[in-house]
């Protein structure tokens, strides 16, 4: 099979990667750090250009496209380290939420037009930027783990996966009804917290098999996500450290010069370039439905955090004893690119899932 991006996709990802060159330069991503907001005039200018909306139909004022269409532009807020929640309100609940419109199972005690009318209202508001969201599991337990961008978000979409399948649910909270207490953060712009709020039949959209079904929908969705955000820090990470070694100078020559700096800039170019067909082709595969999409997705993820691991290592041992200091713009992205690399699960867990799911594919063919 051929796959290639359409004209129309490659145009739209030039016009969004030259607004974020102008309104994310590295100078306001470090006003971010002082000053981190669920939403700014970055927000408003991407609704503009139908980015926030893409995962929204038509009938609500969004685009009504997939993810393949997706990725491209999330590759491109990632080279920027783009503090805005595009992944969780564009790439995730957005989906969710159209999803549980379309199939209309929600809680049973909530009446069904004022169900609809909540979920008209969510996804038009995310379509036209006036609504960010936040996702993440129910907290629970002692040390429950903090959700990114829940302090600030409108909606926060949480999931529990219950004891299987028919404990599974799904609850859209509104800012309003809950309590966010935020969790510092090496990369504050990520607005990390921990929601405290009761479940109840309001909030409860999807329950039992709907809800399992739309939760493993969107984990894998966020895998391949993040891996996309991933591989444009990593192109940055490794294009930054590229540029040093061109100016930085040691015994009368440009560092870069020097073959051993060449074979790390290499290999981690190399580990990019193997990564991003993947995340293309999962995006793909969830797009269509693929009998291993699920797969294909924590593959993505797999070698997009494999990638970004290891341009931060190179990008910081290019950079010597400077690169971690707040004065040099690489730890901006390092930053992001390890807390990445980690969310909605790290490459072990995925490579985890990837063999199991073999596993399970052969026992069930030796079993036929």
């Amino acid at each position: 099979m051929h796959f290639a991006f359409t004209e129309q996709q490659e145009e739209f990802r030039q016009a969004v990667r030259q607004v974020l060159a102008k309104e994310c330069t590295t100078d306001r991503l470090r006003a971010a750090y002082d000053a981190p907001a669920a939403r700014t005039p970055r927000w408003a200018t991407l609704a503009g250009l139908g980015v926030t909306g893409l995962s929204v139909p038509e009938a609500y004022g969004g685009l009504g496209l997939g993810l393949v269409d997706l990725v491209l532009l999330l590759e491109e807020a990632g080279a920027v380290g783009l503090p805005e929640p595009l992944v969780d309100t564009t790439a995730l609940a957005a989906p969710l939420l159209v999803g549980v419109q379309t199939a209309g199972h929600g809680a049973v005690d909530t009446p069904r037009d004022q169900r609809a009318s909540r979920l008209d209202a969510w996804l038009a508001g995310i379509a036209d930027g006036t609504v960010t969201a936040a996702v993440g599991p129910v907290p629970h337990g002692t040390h429950p783990v903090p959700i990114a961008g829940a302090d600030g978000a409108d909606l926060l979409v949480l999931y529990s996966t219950g004891d299987g399948d028919t404990g599974a649910e799904v609850h859209v909270v509104e800012a309003g009804a809950v309590t966010v207490r935020t969790v510092s953060s090496l990369d504050p712009t990520r607005r990390l917290g921990i929601p405290h709020w009761a479940p109840t039949a309001d909030t409860l959209v999807l329950s039992g098999p709907p809800a399992a079904a739309a939760i493993r929908s969107l984990t894998d969705r966020a895998a391949v996500a993040v891996g996309a955000e991933l591989l444009g820090l990593t192109s940055t990470m490794i294009d930054t450290a590229a540029e040093y070694a061109r100016e930085r100078r040691q015994f009368g020559a440009p560092i870069g010069s020097f073959q051993a700096v060449k074979h790390l800039l290499a290999g981690a170019r190399v580990a990019l370039e193997f990564a991003r067909p993947v995340v293309y082709a999962a995006a793909w595969s969830l797009d269509h439905h693929t009998d291993d999409a699920s797969r294909s997705a924590s593959v993505a993820k797999a070698y997009a955090s494999d990638a970004a691991v290891e341009a931060a290592r190179v990008s910081l041992q290019v950079h010597g004893a400077i690169g971690y200091t707040w004065e040099c713009d690489l730890q901006l992205f390092l930053k992001r690119a390890w807390a990445l690399s980690e969310s909605w699960g790290s490459a072990a867990e995925h490579r985890r899932r990837v063999l199991d799911s073999l596993v399970e594919d052969r026992v069930e063919v030796r079993g036929a």
